[in-house]
């Protein structure tokens, strides 16, 4: 669930917002079939989790050699810190909607986050994470409160259309980047790993995982929706998550702009907390370093030092003044979307291995599921690429 609802975050949020406010209806299809992905995709990475009790670089490592395992690392590092840095951002954009500045905010949420996350037990960090998750609840209400067109949202939630320019293509693999991160599918199987979740309790866990997937979408929607009712009916354009909580002001009403900026804290705290620790793990796994949230902190220990050097870095990127920000935090989606062929070519090999396996490999059907949902994936990428490429050549 914490993997899950951990996509909300405040690139989710951008992405979802800018999704809804420059295209309103026509391509909300892209987030329930995102979420469709995210199901299938991170039950794999759960599953080989469990079944090889290694993260998802460590078995990488031990299946093709410490050099593809340094290079999963690398590709991580890069895509991950560009949303690390989002993720701070969120908290400066809700904390400046009430009148806090950017350098009293972050250092704050910095610190706290840290202490809570290497001073606590895996059980105790999982509990404050799941408390602070439940504020995502609240764009539930603000798709409610923004009156959209009901069957226009059903129609276009199901019926793909086909976008019109190549920004919406950048959209829609925004979208599908920010829902099914490459960093999302490493944190669950690592989190698995440390959760110590063995084939005999995998029913449930299998419960927990489409529970959590199935939220994240309706969340994404519930943005998407809220936006395209108000934000894209009345022609306003805007950047960023916070752009977005200020201009549902006039249309949806002040309470509105207060539930989105709160559940933009929230989500920016959460996200704050599980990127650097997907991040970290991938770095204590990269050069065979112990990796739990249940490692003795009197000791140095990589994976610790990896989680505070890398939540430092972001909260100093963001506390800077003048940074491009939002061009960071939308291109870091993009970056995602390109890197996750990837990730899900690796599981999926990785899953049909019987070496590393065993009896618990996917079978046939889940095979051919997993090709056939690559494929597609490889095609969004590629409509991307050929549309970026058309807009190049016609200016």
């Amino acid at each position: 669930m914490l993997a899950g609802l951990s996509d909300d975050d405040p690139a989710g949020i951008t992405t979802y917002s800018v999704l809804g406010t420059d295209h309103g209806y026509r391509l909300l299809w892209i987030i329930p079939a995102s979420t469709v992905l995210l199901v299938q995709f991170h039950l794999i990475a759960m599953r080989i989790g469990a079944a090889t009790g290694k993260g998802f670089v460590g078995i990488i490592r031990e299946r093709w050699g410490h050099r593809w395992g340094y290079a999963a690392v690398a590709g991580l590092v890069f895509a991950n810190f560009g949303t690390i840095c989002a993720e701070y951002a969120g908290i400066s954009a809700a904390c400046s909607l009430v009148g806090i500045p950017p350098w009293i905010s972050t250092p704050i949420a910095a610190t706290l986050i840290s202490l809570v996350v290497v001073l606590g037990s895996f059980h105790r960090v999982e509990r404050v994470l799941l408390i602070v998750s439940a504020t995502l609840g609240l764009y539930l209400i603000d798709g409610v409160l923004a009156k959209p067109d009901w069957p226009l949202v059903w129609h276009n939630s199901i019926v793909p259309h086909f976008p019109r320019d190549s920004l919406g293509w950048i959209a829609i693999a925004a979208t599908l980047g920010t829902t099914l991160a490459p960093w999302g599918l490493a944190f669950i199987q690592s989190y698995a790993v440390d959760k110590k979740i063995t084939l005999a309790n995998l029913r449930w866990e299998r419960i927990d995982v489409v529970i959590g997937s199935i939220l994240t979408g309706v969340i994404g929607l519930a943005i998407a929706v809220a936006c395209a009712a108000t934000l894209h009916r009345a022609g306003v354009h805007i950047n960023d998550a916070r752009d977005a909580a200020a201009a549902l002001r006039p249309l949806a009403g002040s309470f509105a702009t207060v539930l989105f900026g709160a559940g933009l804290l929230g989500a920016s705290l959460l996200a704050a907390a599980i990127v650097p620790l997907a991040t970290a793990y991938s770095i204590a796994e990269g050069v065979g370093s112990p990796a739990s949230l249940d490692l003795d902190t009197h000791h140095f220990r990589i994976f610790y030092a990896a989680f505070v050097v890398l939540t430092v870095a972001a909260a100093s990127v963001v506390s800077l003044p003048d940074v491009p920000l939002i061009p960071l935090i939308y291109s870091s989606q993009v970056v995602n979307a390109v890197m996750l062929p990837l990730h899900v070519i690796a599981l999926q090999l990785l899953a049909r291995d019987p070496g590393i396996m065993g009896d618990s490999r996917s079978g046939r059907v889940s095979v051919f599921a997993g090709w056939i949902s690559i494929v597609l994936i490889l095609a969004c990428i590629v409509a991307l690429a050929w549309s970026w490429i058309g807009a190049v050549t016609s200016s």
